[in-house]
């Protein structure tokens, strides 16, 4: 069959992946579509999606989800989109392509972008059972269909799509193993000392990393399955599955077998117009072109740099070219930042290396610098806060100085370069290649007032999204510089922001959210129901008052329990198969043997997963909703509290073992530790609250990590603040030293009150230090010197929430009220949720994730699911 093409001049695009949907939308903005015929052949049986956030998958995310196709935009442009049909030959001096279902398209203008395929090394039984590469969705699934009845797993390659892979693996229940030749994980991002802050955190993970080693052979069974590997080193690895991530090639056959001009290492040949060299005709875009400046690109930015360059020339422009493209960038793997821009790894001559690591906290910053003091690139691992403004900065002298750009916030003075200091043509959005001026032009000349609104006008943040943060930051100061007013309020039904609500909730004494929201929401909000963002906030400040203006302080009680979210609702943290945790709280982390011997009872009656966390605690994962009162009720009765894991209020006080046993230790830590924890338990705060006590300098309990941490001196104690230790590590701001204990308590008392009155909603510690006016200075001012005069109230705060602490899970199991609310289904209270299932694994149990997929319990084998308290 030959399709015929109309009047209009034909173009086709071969693959429709990330760049080819791009290339569709350039060409609709230059009206191109409506003057041309374009057909689309695409391969893969779904339309583009957003590989960059493949791995999201695993997360949760579906295949729609992952789209970015709007089939709307393609049938009112006309767009001919035939999914699952590629193109198999292209006949160039008839100008035709033929597609595998058969069908013939002739062109005038051919677009390739066929993008690349996996590496995958010449090992002896690379194409076992078992083996599988990681590039599309299809191989996703594949391989979470294979992970089902197996229990380890290796990923070949150490790079970006490697480590997201073995995160993949993980989170499937698979005990992962990372190969890499190179001797450093992700050696084209980071360097050296980059390299071993990342090994230490993905080590930290559970993940195993072998570098330095290459695969040598896939060892498999009788069967032919994969049961291990042969290192270089001469080590074996035994494993159940293998993932190739070694890279990729330039897909380029289909040019070669039609005559394309083709690298010598691949790549189909193009000039800066993305033309072929060889046929005017035909274009390249994305990782199938060997670029102009020579290089094959294998990001989405300079793909889509070259889709809108081609789209231009169609369109007659003379001036459009890709010559080359900044490979600066920012990623999240497995949880940690990482980033690079500009000259990273030092090749400048004479350049030199500013560096900060702290290899406790998995941190590695460095910038590299011209004699001049010109910034030339640098590297950021587990905290990339300020890549999009040292990267708008490269290529410039900084108007401070590199050390304060590298130090993390408490350590010193750090500059405050906010996105407002960068000059118009510095790039905020590097995935599409958007500065500075072409946002504040949204703002100014497209009367754009809002994040959403310029993203769509300027694409910005479209992509990846790191750079939303700062596109917020340079609209609202656009807008207030237009003298436009700024809508800093809580959410649509609030004008007011969470510090002013506080304010008004404690000196009007309103105790309900029903009489805020009818006196002070704004006008179309009044005698509504509010929203999912203001209903938690408010009850939040009113249980954080609760004491002081006359409101229940238990978060289930009338009103209250209604503005709670999915965690504090049950008492008890949700997880991903719709079972919840039960955390009883251990103060200071000591624990009697008798009380273990109880969690280890409870543990093994209801078929609980146990496991012992960080924060010093024993957490128990698995319980169904209706067993929560059960368990409950059998901790309570031995003497254990809610550990309040489930709400922003305090969780843990760590600490080491003090004095009392430690030959370093000069205070009794564990002993301050249970006093702090007993003190500020159910304090509920904007955000989650933790704690730490060090007996000496060493520093044992991590305290500097914490949003209030103590350590010891020979005189006293010091006081640090604003630390964290989670995404984004901060080190904790000292305030005061060589306290008395009583100084100490009155010091945390008035800082944590002050922190719960002027924080915003969902804001931790750190981030309000940084954000408060006048930072870390300010609060010493205000709770130190009391200079605002108000800590005799923030003391009175505090004792009215000390002296009326009740313990929830305590107040709920003694009324059959609050009880009731403890079901899966309110119509069948005795009916447990079918999709609550289990498999054993290490002895223990883990959530039955595919039987949560399909909502409903297998019948056929019964045998392996266990259900909430034992195995059937």
């Amino acid at each position: 069959m030959t399709a015929t093409p109309g009047a209009n001049p034909t173009i086709v695009l071969v693959g429709h992946g990330m760049v080819g949907q791009r290339f569709l939308e350039a060409l609709a903005e230059r009206g191109m579509t409506a003057t041309h015929r374009v057909v689309v052949l695409c391969e893969e049986p779904r339309p583009a999606y957003d590989r960059v956030a493949l791995t999201s998958y695993f997360s949760g995310k579906t295949p729609e989800d992952l789209s970015m196709t709007d089939m709307e935009f393609i049938e009112k442009e006309g767009i001919e989109l035939y999914i699952g049909d590629p193109a198999e030959t292209i006949d160039r001096e008839t100008k035709k392509v033929t597609a595998r279902s058969g069908q013939v398209f002739d062109y005038d203008i051919l677009v390739l972008a066929t993008g690349s395929y996996p590496f995958v090394p010449p090992v002896p039984n690379k194409d076992a059972k078992g083996c599988f590469v990681y590039r599309t969705i299809d191989d996703l699934l594949a391989i979470e269909e294979y992970a089902k009845t197996r229990t380890t797993g290796a990923v070949v390659g150490g790079g970006l799509l490697g480590l997201e892979a073995a995160g993949a693996l993980k989170g499937l229940g698979l005990t992962s193993h990372i190969v890499e030749f190179a001797p450093r994980l992700m050696p084209v991002q980071v360097d050296e000392g980059g390299g071993a802050a990342l090994l230490r955190t993905i080590e930290d993970m559970g993940l195993s990393v072998h570098t330095g080693v290459g695969t040598q052979e896939i060892v498999v069974d009788s069967e032919g399955a994969v049961t291990g590997m042969k290192l270089s080193d001469g080590s074996e690895l035994a494993t159940d599955m293998v993932v190739f991530s070694a890279g990729v090639r330039p897909r380029d056959q289909l040019a070669r077998d039609c005559g394309l001009t083709v690298g010598e290492r691949g790549g189909i040949t193009v000039d800066e117009q993305c033309r072929t060299v060889c046929d005017p005709h035909v274009f390249a875009i994305g990782e199938c072109a060997l670029a102009a400046d020579g290089r094959v690109y294998g990001l989405v930015a300079p793909g889509y740099e070259q889709a809108e360059t081609v789209a231009a020339t169609i369109a007659a422009d003379e001036e459009a070219s890709f010559t080359g493209a900044d490979l600066s960038t920012k990623l999240k793997l497995l949880g940690v930042d990482v980033a690079s821009f500009g000259d990273a790894h030092g090749a400048t001559d004479d350049c030199l290396d500013v560096v900060y690591s702290d290899s406790r906290a998995g941190l590695y910053k460095k910038l590299v610098i011209g004699r001049d003091g010109t910034l030339l690139g640098g590297i950021l691992v587990g905290d990339a806060e300020a890549y999009g403004t040292l990267r708008a900065f490269t290529g410039s002298v900084p108007p401070v100085s590199p050390e304060s750009l590298v130090l993390p916030a408490g350590s010193g003075a750090p500059a405050q370069l906010g996105p407002t200091a960068l000059p118009d043509d510095a790039i905020i959005c590097s995935c599409n290649n958007v500065t500075k001026g072409t946002i504040r032009g949204a703002v100014t000349d497209h009367q754009c007032t809002t994040v959403p609104e310029v993203k769509k006008c300027t694409k910005a943040g479209t992509t990846c999204g790191s750079c939303v943060k700062v596109l917020g930051q340079l609209v609202n100061a656009e807008l207030e510089a237009s003298g436009v007013e700024v809508d800093k309020g809580l959410c649509g039904c609030f004008s007011q922001t969470r510090e002013e609500l506080y304010e008004i909730v404690l000196a009007l004494r309103i105790n309900t959210y029903q009489d805020l929201l009818d006196r002070y929401g704004r006008e179309g909000a009044r005698g509504g129901d509010g929203c999912e963002i203001c209903k938690p906030a408010v009850g939040s400040i009113i249980a954080s008052l609760a004491p002081t203006i006359g409101a229940s302080g238990y978060v289930l009680e009338g009103e209250q329990a209604s503005l709670q979210d999915s965690n504090d609702h049950f008492l008890a943290n949700l997880q991903k198969n719709g079972s919840y945790s039960i955390v009883p709280r251990i103060p200071g982390g000591e624990i009697t043997p008798e009380k273990l011997i109880v969690i280890g009872e409870v543990a093994r009656d209801f078929g609980l997963y146990t496991k012992i966390t960080g924060g010093q605690r024993i957490d128990m994962f698995g319980a169904r909703v209706e067993q929560l009162p059960l368990i409950w009720a059998r901790l309570v009765d031995a003497g254990f509290e809610s550990g309040h894991a489930y709400g922003k209020a305090l969780r843990t006080v760590k600490s080491c073992v003090g004095q009392t046993w430690c030959r370093y230790g000069v205070q009794d830590s564990v002993r301050m530790a249970i006093d702090l924890e007993l003190r500020y338990r159910g304090l509920r705060s904007p955000h989650k609250l933790k704690s730490a006590v060090s007996g000496c300098q060493r520093e044992c309990a991590e305290a500097q990590s914490k949003d209030f941490g103590v350590i010891a001196t020979a005189n006293g104690w010091n006081l640090y603040v604003g630390g964290n230790g989670g995404a984004t590590p901060r080190h904790a701001d000292l305030l005061a030293q060589d306290l008395s204990d009583a100084e100490l308590i009155r010091l945390i008392d008035r800082f944590l009150m002050f922190y719960i009155r002027t924080a915003d909603r969902l804001e931790r510690t750190s981030t309000w230090l940084e954000r408060i006016p006048g930072g870390l200075d300010h609060v010493r001012d205000v709770v130190v010197e009391d200079s605002l005069g108000i800590c005799e109230e923030l003391e009175s705060l505090m004792a009215a929430h000390v002296a009326n602490y009740r313990d929830e899970w305590a107040e709920t199991i003694n009324d059959p009220e609050k009880l009731s609310r403890f079901v899966s289904f309110v119509n069948a209270p005795d009916t447990p949720d079918p999709v609550v299932g289990f498999v054993p694994e290490r002895d223990q149990i883990k959530p039955d994730l595919p039987l949560l997929s399909i909502g409903m319990r297998p019948a056929d084998n019964p045998a392996d699911v266990l259900e909430g308290s034992a195995q059937r």
